[in-house]
């Protein structure tokens, strides 16, 4: 499923749940943090060893709220609630497109993240600008789930337990020849 990278101006990391795709994004940010990149990523909220929500983590060090189990008045992907409004602020904190970066990073394009039009506009004008977007995307999914995994300038990267170290060095290598050779341009 991995295609050559240098022809594709966005990657897109996808597998099972629980694979690695969210340690990855944040290997990938962290080793790539010269080029200044904006995004989030999300993290689990944990009580008593029981997942009960998602936290989003910005890498300017923003925190926001995607979903909780207590959340019952809000939208709801499987046993919890998505907090939308709370989304759409932290987003637009973040200001992924309003400051000038040549990378920006994504965790989920998944189906809570979808909920957000803001959020699907927002990934469609990343992938429309000439910033780089590394996102993670659910493996299914309808709609822009499977709109961003069409994309002629996408290649997608299935990763798994096996793969996911051996990609954060191959994947670094090949987007900072990406950014190299959109800044020349």
């Amino acid at each position: 499923m991995q295609q050559d990278l240098p022809l594709h101006r966005h990657i897109l990391l996808t597998g099972t749940p629980g694979c690695g795709k969210t340690t990855l994004l944040k290997r990938l940010a962290d080793e790539l943090r010269l080029l200044h990149p904006l995004g989030f990523y999300t993290e689990e909220i944990r009580k008593l060893g029981r997942r009960q929500g998602f936290r989003l983590v910005g890498l300017n060090g923003a925190m926001g709220l995607l979903a909780h189990v207590d959340f019952h008045d809000d939208p709801r992907v499987g046993k919890y609630g998505v907090a939308v409004d709370r989304f759409e602020d932290f987003l637009n904190n973040q200001k992924l497109v309003q400051v000038v970066t040549p990378l920006v990073f994504i965790d989920e394009i998944g189906k809570m993240e979808c909920l957000s039009t803001r959020f699907v506009d927002l990934v469609r004008q990343l992938l429309d600008s000439p910033q780089i977007l590394i996102a993670t995307v659910a493996l299914k999914g309808g709609g822009l789930i499977a709109e961003v995994k069409q994309r002629p300038d996408v290649a997608l990267v299935e990763v798994n337990p096996g793969t996911r170290d051996r990609l954060v060095g191959e994947l670094a290598k090949r987007i900072t020849a990406l950014v190299d050779s959109c800044s020349a341009d």
